[in-house]
């Protein structure tokens, strides 16, 4: 059987030295975007990829362009990046180059890799000695070109990874700058994992005549996730977050919630309860992410919490648990999130927590997955009232409940009804 899996990749074009690295970390049989993303690459198309994180992405990209570097044999030039990799955010950025790492490994290709939140003196000095592989997110590549610390004159492949959430972060006008430094006539592969409507743009400053490839269609969850939704009141929620996370205190769990200041106050009271907590979000400084991530990783740390700043980037294929306390604005997102579990073919689960505020948040979600989430304790809350109409009572719960969706009313008492929060609903992601 391993053999016949090495054969596919060789049958692909790739070099017999990279195969053997491949079969050395355990990969012997490509994935569906590998298989269709690969060849095209290898004979010098561009390529438009349409997949989920956690699909093989990396390596789809990385196998070829690895390959073609392969076949040079002289050294990049002071300050030239011959392939450059955009990613959204720092995390990503590096998940990419230690992936890519094994793979160069015995071999005179060095990767580099540029995010912010580190000094920028010690990438200046190692982009002065040129880069096979630059792996940059956006902003901090544009402060080191503004710096004329490195040029993309010779770069003849580049890669744009993730890149409707480059978009989602704000980053379109940076890529519209980076275009038009790049030369023509190079090789560029572009991946997301949807295609809203400013990617046509994207699409077309980067791309000539590409091949399409796609494995699985946006908003589709991968197949062992198991999925549950709790309709609960927001002051409940942290109770009941507890409640479920006490259940399996020794696997790990990932918690997104939607701004920094609330991620921070969730972490504290979850370590006031007793368990290994951490959070990352935009505002910790990358060595705070690092750490915090590393510590997750090891299982030092059981639970993470994170705003959708990691939505993308996080690849720890232990995480058994994917919470969302809140739920996200942008109903895609709550895919990527989930898409956190259930990795490498192990099974996962990803519990929602609906307020009466996320109803609209909760429809969104069920329409882009094309299915309903199962009701894992609850009942669903009645639609908001439209703001701008007379007040017509406090919002409450269809079938008459109690307030945290998971007490029912007693007899002969009046069923508890939710408060209504609207605070922090429209709260930018952080």
């Amino acid at each position: 059987m391993e053999g016949r899996n090495l054969n596919l990749f060789q049958e692909m074009g790739l070099p017999g030295p990279l195969v053997k690295k491949l079969a050395a970390q355990g990969i012997t049989e490509p994935t569906p975007i590998q298989t269709q993303a690969i060849p095209h690459a290898l004979d010098g198309h561009d390529v438009m990829g349409l997949a989920q994180t956690g699909t093989g992405k990396t390596a789809a990209f990385g196998l070829p362009l690895v390959a073609k570097l392969m076949e040079m044999r002289s050294k990049p030039e002071p300050k030239t990046v011959r392939s450059l990799i955009l990613a959204p955010t720092r995390e990503l950025a590096g998940q990419i180059r230690d992936a890519l790492l094994p793979l160069v490994m015995d071999s005179p290709i060095k990767i580099g890799v540029v995010v912010g939140g580190a000094g920028i003196v010690p990438q200046i000095n190692r982009l002065a000695r040129g880069t096979d592989i630059l792996v940059a997110t956006p902003g901090r590549l544009l402060d080191l070109l503004d710096r004329k610390a490195l040029t993309l004159s010779q770069t003849r492949f580049l890669v744009l990874d993730e890149a409707d959430q480059m978009l989602d972060l704000g980053f379109i006008h940076a890529l519209r700058k980076i275009a038009r430094m790049l030369p023509e006539g190079r090789q560029t592969m572009l991946f997301s994992a949807t295609m809203p409507k400013q990617m046509e743009e994207i699409a077309s400053s980067y791309l000539e005549n590409p091949r399409r490839v796609q494995v699985s269609p946006p908003g589709k969850a991968a197949d062992k996730i198991t999925q549950a939704v709790h309709f609960v009141a927001k002051a409940e929620k942290p109770d009941l977050l507890i409640r479920l996370l006490d259940g399996h205190r020794d696997e790990l769990a990932l918690v997104f919630g939607r701004t920094k200041h609330g991620s921070d106050k969730l972490a504290r009271r979850l370590e006031a309860a007793g368990f290994s907590v951490a959070a990352i979000h935009g505002n910790k400084s990358q060595g705070q992410r690092e750490r915090a991530l590393k510590a997750f990783r090891s299982g030092e740390v059981r639970v993470l919490v994170a705003t959708d700043v990691a939505a993308r980037g996080l690849d720890i294929p232990d995480v058994k648990h994917v919470y969302n306390y809140e739920l996200p604005n942008v109903a895609e997102n709550y895919v990527h999130r989930i898409g956190r579990t259930a990795r490498a073919g192990r099974d996962g689960a990803a519990i929602a927590f609906c307020a009466p505020d996320e109803m609209g948040e909760l429809r969104d979600i069920q329409k882009v997955m094309g299915m309903p989430i199962p009701v894992a304790s609850g009942e669903a809350w009645e639609q908001m009232p439209d703001p701008k109409a007379p007040s017509r009572g406090r919002q409450r719960r269809k079938g008459g409940g109690g307030g945290g969706g998971f007490n029912s009313a007693k007899p002969g008492n009046a069923p508890r009804r939710p408060r209504r929060n609207r605070r922090n609903s429209g709260a930018k992601a952080a």
